[in-house]
C-alpha cells in the first residue's frame, strides 16, 4: 500500500502557499499553481516518468478559487491521488468534477470571510497601531496576515487530505453555511465599530444674521438629531459606489477627494480640520 510521507504532504502544502498564483493568466489562473502543488504527490506514488505525466495532466484543466480556503481542495485531490495510486475506483472524472465542483462555492466562501470579513478587520486595527507615523501598523499586519494565513491553508490542505471526497457536505452543506453567514455578521459588526471609530467628518457650515451671530450651527444641530451623521453618510456613499455601481477603489478615493475640494471651496468643510 502507497503512503504519501509527511515530507512530501509538507513539500505540496507549501507550494500551494506561496506559489498558487504560479504563471497567473486569465486563460488558465490558479491551474499551474495547482500542478506545482500536485507534482511531488506524483513523484512519489508513481515510479515512471509516462505515469507521472499523465497524472499530472489530470490538473491541467482550468482552476481558480480564493487561495486560501481553496487550500482544502488541493488537499481533497491529494487523498484522492493517494486513493487511485492504490487500486481505488477513482479516475479523472471524478477528481475534475470535484475541482471544479468546490471552486465556485469555496470562492465565494473565501471571499466572504477572509477578503470580505478579515482584510479589513486587520487594516483596521493596523491603522489604529499606525498613529503618529508608528511602524508597529505595517509590522502587525505582515506579521498577523502572514502567520495567519499560513496556519489557516495548513489547516486546511491537511483537513481536506483527511476527509478526501467526504469533504464536500463538510464545505457546502447547511452547517457550513450557517456558520459562514454567522462570521460575516460578526465581521460586520467589528467593521461597523472600526468604522465608527476612525471616520470622523464634520461641517463648519453656519448661517449668520446681519450682525455676524451664528443663527445655525449645522454641525451642532446634526449632532443633536444623529450623533456622526455626515460620517455615516459618506461610508453608506462609498459602499454604494463600490458595491453597487461596482466602482474602483481608486475611483471612489478620487471621488472624495473632489468633494472635500468642492467643499472647502464653498465653505462646508474647514480647511483646517483633520478627516
Amino acid at each position: 500500500m502507497k503512503t504519501l510521507s509527511k515530507k512530501t504532504l509538507n513539500r505540496s502544502f507549501n507550494n500551494w502557499f506561496y506559489g498558487n498564483l504560479t504563471c497567473f493568466s486569465q486563460e488558465h489562473m490558479q491551474t499551474f499553481g495547482y500542478m506545482l502543488s500536485m507534482l511531488p504527490i506524483v513523484k512519489e506514488l508513481y515510479d515512471t516518468n509516462e505515469e507521472q505525466t499523465q497524472k499530472l495532466k489530470t490538473y491541467s484543466t482550468f482552476f481558480n478559487t480564493e487561495p486560501q480556503v481553496g487550500a482544502v481542495v488541493v488537499g481533497i485531490t491529494t487523498g484522492m491521488e493517494e486513493a487511485r495510486a492504490n487500486g481505488e475506483d477513482v479516475d479523472d472524472e471524478t477528481i475534475n468534477g470535484i475541482r471544479a465542483g468546490l471552486m465556485g462555492p469555496l470562492a465565494g466562501i473565501g471571499d466572504s470571510l477572509v477578503v470580505g470579513t478579515l482584510l479589513p478587520i486587520l487594516l483596521g486595527i493596523a491603522l489604529g497601531l499606525s498613529g503618529g507615523g508608528s511602524p508597529l501598523g505595517a509590522i502587525f499586519y505582515i506579521l498577523v496576515w502572514n502567520i495567519g494565513m499560513y496556519i489557516l491553508m495548513r489547516f486546511m490542505y491537511f483537513k481536506g487530505y483527511e476527509l478526501g471526497g467526504k469533504a464536500v457536505e463538510v464545505l457546502v452543506g447547511e452547517k457550513a453555511n450557517a456558520i459562514r453567514e454567522s462570521v460575516i455578521m460578526l465581521g460586520t459588526m467589528v467593521i461597523g465599530g472600526v468604522t465608527a471609530s476612525w471616520i470622523n467628518i464634520t461641517t463648519s457650515f453656519k448661517m449668520l444674521n446681519a450682525e455676524g451671530g451664528v443663527i445655525v450651527d449645522l454641525q451642532k444641530t446634526l449632532d443633536d438629531v444623529y450623533p456622526s451623521l455626515l460620517s455615516a453618510v459618506f461610508v453608506l456613499i462609498c459602499w454604494y459606489l463600490l458595491a453597487k455601481k461596482r466602482m474602483s477603489p481608486l475611483l471612489v478615493m478620487l471621488i472624495l477627494v473632489g468633494v472635500a475640494f468642492v467643499g472647502v471651496l464653498v465653505g462646508f468643510f474647514d480647511p483646517g480640520l483633520s478627516y
